[in-house]
């Protein structure tokens, strides 16, 4: 599975807010939900929905702002840079600060719901190395 992903712009026409995503990698289905212009800031809130098949690494990446989200079926372990392995199951929460480099590896297939905190106009995703 490739660990470089190319970055597109995927434009909202319900909000007008675009949000910039990389295309998801084989095996996880990512959905856009509900993009949100923060009034009076240059900040965006991103609600998302990821699926990722057991077995399926979404890749070493980073966010230009925290990302906090629930898994809402399955189980799942994060990887967050600096922090031992954690294993998340249904109902678990998560949160993870500014550009730290983090993974996640579905154990047996998990759906997680997740809240992004993003400047307008940033890829909300960067693959890191």
């Amino acid at each position: 599975m490739p660990k470089s992903i190319a970055i597109t712009l995927i434009a909202l026409f319900a909000t007008g807010v675009v949000v910039a995503q990389q295309p998801a990698p084989a095996g996880i289905k990512r959905t856009i939900l509900q993009p949100v212009e923060v009034p009076s800031t240059t900040y965006e809130v991103v609600l998302g929905m990821a699926e990722i098949s057991a077995g399926v690494n979404a890749g070493r990446h980073t966010h230009p702002g925290p990302e906090t989200g629930t898994v809402t079926e399955g189980e799942m372990i994060l990887m967050v840079e600096g922090q031992p392995d954690k294993t998340l199951k249904v109902g678990d929460s998560y949160q993870i600060p500014t550009g730290v480099v983090h993974d996640v590896k579905a154990s047996s297939g998990a759906k997680v719901v997740a809240v992004y905190t993003i400047p307008k106009g940033q890829t909300l995703a960067t693959p890191a190395k």
